[in-house]
């Protein structure tokens, strides 16, 4: 996918097909992935991504169970499939 092409309608209709309804928290993740990614041009793996979050965040935000509750399917490859960019390469 050309992660230019991406937009926020396209992001919902993603995450419908993964049987997720996008909210804020949602939002809040997939917008910093969005912006990690440009900034370090690489995806976050899971464990990287957690730590990000919360210091980005706050803690109540950067921890695992938080997010596997907004992205059931796996937090990194999930909300990164949202957000239009590429698995974490260490999801591949």
């Amino acid at each position: 996918m050309d992660i230019s092409q991406w937009s926020p309608e396209l992001a919902v209709l993603i995450a419908q097909s993964e049987n997720i309804t996008m909210a804020g928290d949602h939002w809040e993740v997939v917008n910093f992935l969005r912006q990690y990614y440009e900034e370090y041009r690489i995806a976050p793996a899971m464990r990287v991504l957690t730590r990000a979050i919360g210091k980005s965040l706050g803690p109540d935000k950067g921890n695992s169970k938080h997010l596997y509750r907004l992205f059931p399917q796996g937090p990194a490859v999930q909300a990164c499939k949202i957000a239009g960019l590429p698995k974490p390469t260490s999801c591949t």
